[in-house]
């Protein structure tokens, strides 16, 4: 009798101790639904609010020309299927500058009024895009192109799984605003 009263008071033991068991899984997989999973690729904190800029030589970067182009850039660049947005520069924000990103992607920023690159010499492998000349110029991760014939030097740097887009539309403004001007391969 002793084992028969044991085995019938282990049962509803039993059933509090399973059910609680559920109750706390379905308890932390709700938590980790609301709160995220944590994974900095999926929602990365640095990729949202105002970009920092560090400065740099940017001597026309206030002239006619770097403000007309700031000012009549696209609001949106494409970068594969998606469409970036312009976004906000961390004040102090440097003279000339632009970048559009968003929480999925590396910002593309835009710099204007730059001095010579000096990449640029007499053999350097120069590309049209929409009747613009650039250099590019390779890094880490991205490339930043140069635009060469135009009053002003234009750097845009672009992540290397941004696509052509950034360049093309951007190609497309400095072609309808900037004065194409002869190449100058030494200081």
């Amino acid at each position: 009798m002793t084992q028969e009263s044991t085995s019938v008071l282990s049962r509803p033991l039993i059933a509090v101790a399973v059910g609680l068991a559920v109750l706390l899984a379905v308890g932390v997989a709700a938590i980790g639904l609301v709160l995220g999973t944590g994974n900095p690729e999926e929602t990365p904190s640095d990729r949202t609010g105002p970009i920092a800029l560090v400065t740099v030589d940017a001597p026309a970067a206030a002239s006619p020309e770097c403000t007309s182009l700031v000012e009549k850039l696209p609001v949106g660049l494409p970068s594969g299927k998606d469409m970036l947005p312009r976004r906000e520069i961390a004040s102090p924000a440097p003279v000339g500058a632009v970048a559009w990103g968003d929480a999925k992607h590396d910002p593309v920023v835009l710099r204007c009024g730059l001095n010579r690159p000096n990449e640029l010499t007499p053999t350097s492998e120069l590309r049209v895009i929409s009747d613009v000349q650039w250099l590019r110029v390779e890094g880490s991760g991205t490339a930043t192109w140069f635009v060469v014939d135009r009053p002003v030097y234009v750097a845009l740097t672009v992540p290397d799984d941004a696509g052509t887009g950034p360049l093309q539309d951007v190609s497309t403004t400095i072609r309808d605003l900037l004065p194409k001007t002869a190449v100058k391969t030494s200081a």
